[in-house]
């Protein structure tokens, strides 16, 4: 693990930074936070969201009119990535920034990393593609564009050990995010909820190409939970990427009363007993509140055809990856059913040893993670390229 030591980059330095989805926007809002610590002169734009724009950061485009889930999703908002992209590429040569921090997002990174590297920028990544999943051979074009690596997950450094970059784990970032700020008695009230019986989270994605996809038959399940199990009470955090009207349109559809909070993500992870999980970054979140979990992904079938082809896991949620072994159920695809997550949800209730195995297994996960501290970590890796 990278080690803490003094870094003076102290002169003004205008950086460039691109997270082009919603936990980019919150790691690289925490990067900049870090940054600006250590050198307060450090002027910032780039692509980003709510998060980004609130830590400084001049924002030429949004990360949220960018986002897609799948391979073939992305044909619909190809022409307005490509023209940021293409904006960005002039950018580069017109602001000539001392630094481009790219943050996961390779197919669109790559490309920008390329163009700077050709202008004599530097190019610090944060936070690996996925190479561990799919196109490893993407290893030796990273190599190629990029100076300086920070990686979140400690298998991800002997992944780059035949090539020439110098890559670092600094811990995973959510190490420092994930916490309540109530006590579950002090979250059922602060919301509005019943003091007994079952909660149920749904957490359908924070885009809307995953919500339109995930959350109809997530209700569905909820319809089917709440004749099963009395009493039940649904909670839904509201990602600030979403407009709370999509929600309550496909909600409203439905006979079941599900609450929905804004903000406050982790208290409803938190206070719930169990969650219904679009894949992503949210498995990780829940696995760190020890919350048991049943995790739902689904895609264009065209998208999946290809994904099975090319993806390279025995498993899709990011907490059974971490953990080596299928901890939580996944419901994939065709089998991302009402009556399944229902099911997996119920069984997994109604089996306390199962229940304990599983909180037991999620709190292993932590360990696996690193030390808290990654943001600034990772800002010190970034102040020693252009110290």
């Amino acid at each position: 693990m990278y080690r803490e030591g003094k870094v003076p980059c102290s002169d003004k330095k205008n950086v460039a930074i691109i997270a082009g989805e919603a936990s980019g926007d919150l790691h690289g809002s925490n990067l900049v936070k870090a940054m600006q610590r250590i050198n307060p002169r450090i002027q910032f734009y780039g692509i980003g969201g709510e998060k980004l724009k609130e830590a400084g950061v001049k924002i030429v485009a949004d990360s949220s009119d960018m986002a897609v889930v799948g391979l073939t999703e992305v044909l619909s908002k190809l022409g307005f990535i490509l023209s940021v992209r293409r904006k960005l590429k002039r950018s580069l040569y017109e602001e000539n920034p001392d630094l481009l921090i790219l943050i996961d997002y390779p197919d669109f990174n790559l490309p920008l990393a390329k163009v700077a590297k050709k202008h004599g920028i530097k190019v610090f990544y944060y936070i690996s593609p996925q190479v561990w999943a799919w196109r490893k051979r993407r290893i030796y074009h990273i190599a190629r564009y990029v100076d300086k690596m920070a990686v979140i997950l400690p298998f991800e450094t002997s992944l780059y050990d035949e090539v020439d970059l110098d890559v670092r784990f600094v811990g995973h970032p959510l190490l420092d995010v994930v916490n309540m700020k109530f006590s579950r008695d002090d979250s059922i009230r602060e919301f509005g909820l019943k003091d007994r019986g079952t909660i149920v989270g749904i957490l359908p994605g924070s885009r809307e190409s995953e919500v339109t996809k995930l959350l109809p038959d997530m209700i569905k399940a909820a319809v089917i939970l709440k004749e099963r199990i009395s009493p039940v009470q649904f909670v839904l955090p509201l990602a600030d990427t979403l407009n709370h009207e999509l929600i309550s349109d496909i909600v409203n559809q439905y006979s079941v009363d599900v609450t929905v909070i804004t903000d406050n993500v982790y208290d409803v992870i938190g206070l719930s007993d169990i969650v219904m999980v679009a894949s992503g970054t949210a498995t990780l979140e829940t696995a760190l509140l020890e919350t048991p979990m049943v995790i739902v992904y689904k895609v264009s079938p065209l998208s999946y055809f290809i994904g099975r082809i090319i993806i390279n896991v025995d498993h899709i949620g990011m907490v059974n990856i971490i953990a080596g072994k299928k901890v939580v159920p996944e419901f994939i695809q065709n089998d991302a059913t009402p009556e399944n997550i229902a099911n997996g949800i119920y069984d997994i209730l109604s089996d306390a040893p199962r229940m304990d195995t599983i909180k037991r297994e999620l709190s292993q996960i932590r360990g696996k993670l690193g030390l808290p501290g990654a943001a600034a970590r990772a800002a010190e890796l970034a102040c020693e390229i252009i110290d």
